[in-house]
């Protein structure tokens, strides 16, 4: 299922490949044609061979997701998605235009170039912001510049407000590109529209510099600085910025989000209206400042690390909303456990309308021995894992805002389950248990640790008569 079994001429679904534009470690990307849809298309195939990462699967789930919900010139026309369980891929229209990674130099461009494209990109990131979608991986080579202006591309770590965030909710580790990161996403929030507009101020700095403001760190420490430092500022490395241009770049790479631009639409403002640009101390900066000036900008990324992390947007956390997880254990597939597990869990949710609900199973690891790496089907064990997950709970019928999946790989089950309950400050629990065992007893199980130490309700089902196998998860 990797990107080297594609060649131009085979035909998925009935599109066609003609070319190949792109390869990398997460899959292919082609030019294709389909005899129903007119215009240039593109088909992206995520690999998912051996030793491919779970986060290609869980940023192809999560593109699908966001393209069929996001609309407007600024997008691509979302056409088709592949089935998961036989080959997953993405088709939307191909968008002909110049790649904004094409034509940054290692000089300085002139600053009304500069302008002309924020004023593009600040229009699509306002049309995508009304949307209820926040990008989260803004950078040159995921914008095109089109005929119809700016047209944003690669959803995969992107966030919608009414969507359950697949990649928020498993991982905490900073996700997006390490010129462009904001600093909130260095420590895993996920919900800013502002830090679409921060990344956007590290592409104006670039294109009127020629540099990004805190270089390309190949560190999670690296990237972790913008935190505590404030960039050089444009004019000190590039003189002919005009003072106006330069309050904007520095008020979009502000440290803490709420002192940035609140809204791309208001960034859009000022872009096209320089002589309203009120100028304040950032305009008058010429080197990376004095002593207080360093030091405030430590406490306050001290500040911004140290807040609680919003995993959901605010309106989630209500008692109307709850987050409802199910844990069950599909190791030995939808046995007769798993089928009472749904059937429990039918009832919380039918007591529960405004639920949102997670559905969860444990892929359990090894430190040594050949465990298995892929299925009869030739599917690797967490894509297998997956598809199963999603067949047990398709019987509940669910629409997709208000449902997620995810397959947890870890050594100690009870730990990744305590970990994900922590993480996105879980209401209630439904998970299985097997029959009273000796095994059990002695190692302790995982449901017993979940009850013990969950910082939440948890229901725990069991089956009536059941025997005393080693419990999963």
């Amino acid at each position: 299922m990797g990107p080297m079994s594609l060649l131009p001429g085979t035909v998925l679904d009935g599109f066609v490949l003609e070319e190949k534009i792109a390869v990398g470690g997460m899959g292919s990307i082609w030019r294709a044609n389909h005899p129903d849809w007119p215009f240039p298309l593109v088909l992206k195939s995520p690999f998912l061979g051996a030793g491919a990462d779970v986060s290609t699967i869980v940023g192809y789930e999560t593109e699908e997701m966001i393209l069929k919900r996001v609309e407007g010139k600024h997008v691509p026309r979302f056409v088709a998605a592949g089935d998961l369980r036989i080959r997953p891929y993405l088709v939307m229209e191909f968008v002909e235009g110049t790649v904004l990674q094409s034509m940054l130099e290692d000089t300085a461009k002139p600053y009304a170039e500069v302008v002309k494209v924020g004023i593009q990109v600040a229009a699509a990131l306002e049309n995508l912001h009304r949307q209820g979608v926040i990008h989260l991986d803004l950078k040159p080579g995921n914008i095109i510049l089109a005929k119809r202006g700016a047209v944003l591309i690669d959803f995969g770590l992107a966030r919608h407000e009414r969507l359950p965030d697949l990649l928020g909710e498993e991982s905490d580790i900073p996700m997006g590109s390490a010129a462009t990161i904001a600093p909130e996403q260095c420590v895993g929030e996920r919900s800013r529209p502002e830090s679409d507009i921060y990344a956007l101020g590290c592409i104006l700095y670039r294109m009127a510099t020629g540099d990004y403001p805190h270089g390309e760190p190949t560190s999670v420490a690296g990237q972790k600085r913008r935190l505590y430092s404030l960039p050089q500022p444009p004019r000190a490395i590039n003189a002919k910025i005009p003072k106006w241009l330069q309050e904007i770049i520095l008020r979009c790479l502000e440290i803490d989000p709420d002192q940035r631009y609140r809204s791309a639409g208001q960034l859009l403002f000022d872009l096209n209206h320089p002589d309203q640009v009120i100028l304040t101390d950032r305009a008058e900066r010429e080197g990376k400042g004095g002593l207080f000036r360093r030091l405030g900008a430590w406490m306050l990324g001290r500040s911004v690390k140290q807040r609680p992390l919003t995993r959901m947007v605010p309106t989630r956390r209500v008692s109307a909303a709850p987050l409802v997880v199910v844990a069950v254990d599909l190791a030995r597939g939808a046995d007769p456990l798993a089928q009472e597990v749904r059937l429990h869990l039918r009832r919380v949710l039918s007591m529960e309308e405004g639920a949102r609900l997670a559905c969860l199973t444990v892929l359990k690891t090894k430190l040594h021995g050949n465990a298995p790496t892929h299925d009869s089907h030739g599917r690797t064990m967490y894509l297998s894992r997956l598809v199963a997950l999603k067949d047990w709970a398709q019987p509940l019928e669910l629409p997709d805002d208000r449902v997620s999946y995810h397959v947890l790989e870890a050594l100690d089950p009870a730990s990744a389950l305590l970990d994900y309950i922590r993480l996105n400050q879980v209401d209630h629990v439904v998970m299985g248990a097997r029959g009273v065992g000796a095994l059990r007893r002695h190692l302790g199980s995982v449901s017993s640790a979940v009850v013990a130490e969950a910082p939440c309700s948890v229901t725990v089902v069991r089956l009536k008569g059941a025997g005393g196998a080693e419990e999963g998860a």
